[in-house]
């Protein structure tokens, strides 16, 4: 594991699950989509727990009988439905405001590194109000890669203008630890998210946190004593 580094230039997120409590929106548009095809929907605690592995998982979660091939001739449809309502019932985690607001105050960048399609990122990103201030946005379109290849991770620094060696990398999915230890940034994962049913633990993070106040108590610390 990393010591936590010395003179701090960012922090880079995930977005759902980690900045954002999208699930709600999320399972919302599954539901929709349920009724209009006249199937059950599956219980929101069971979508909740997929949705950082995206749209197909979802999906999954409603139609676990089907071929992959008609699986994704869903998709579309369920990207439209969530489109129409993803910021109605997103909302930043408790204490994320405040951290973002620490980062900025302390002349710090922060950025976002999601697997979410480039068109919902954008537009979710503008409807929550970060757009002007968000330093790096690389969506899981972006590239031909996404997490957890580091490539993301490492267009995001250098889009920021950051040495991802003093740079922190924020996630509740191991593939965020994966790509962000392989890029070279010190590692966060955090409990608060979705985890797609795994343990923060057991991912090898340099740090596992419970709440965003913790990070932000530490930044301030750094901060202080640097």
């Amino acid at each position: 594991m990393k010591s936590f580094p010395q003179n701090i230039q960012g922090v880079l997120f995930d977005l759902d699950g980690t900045l954002l409590d999208s699930a709600v929106d999320l399972f919302g548009a599954l539901k929709q989509q349920c009724e209009e095809m006249d199937v059950p929907a599956p219980p929101y605690e069971m979508v909740r727990e997929v949705v950082s592995r995206g749209s197909r998982a979802i999906l999954r979660c409603a139609f676990p009988a089907i071929g992959e091939a008609e699986l994704l001739t869903l998709v579309p449809r369920y990207l439209e439905l969530y489109e129409a309502v993803m910021a109605d019932q997103t909302r930043p985690f408790e204490g994320v405001d405040e951290l973002l607001s620490v980062i900025e105050a302390q002349g710090l960048a922060w950025g976002i590194v999601t697997n979410k399609p480039g068109f919902l990122t954008d537009g979710l990103v503008e409807r929550i109000g970060w757009a002007p201030r968000v330093a790096a946005v690389v969506s899981g379109d972006t590239l031909p890669v996404k997490k957890p290849d580091p490539a993301p991770v490492l267009l995001a620094c250098e889009r920021a203008g950051l040495d991802p060696a003093r740079c922190l990398f924020v996630g509740d999915d191991r593939r965020d630890v994966l790509a962000g230890a392989a890029a070279g940034l010190y590692t966060v994962a955090v409990r608060w998210g979705y985890l797609d049913g795994g343990d923060p633990q057991q991912w090898d993070a340099d740090l596992v946190l419970d709440r965003p106040s913790e990070l932000t108590g530490l930044l301030r610390r750094q901060r202080v004593t640097a």
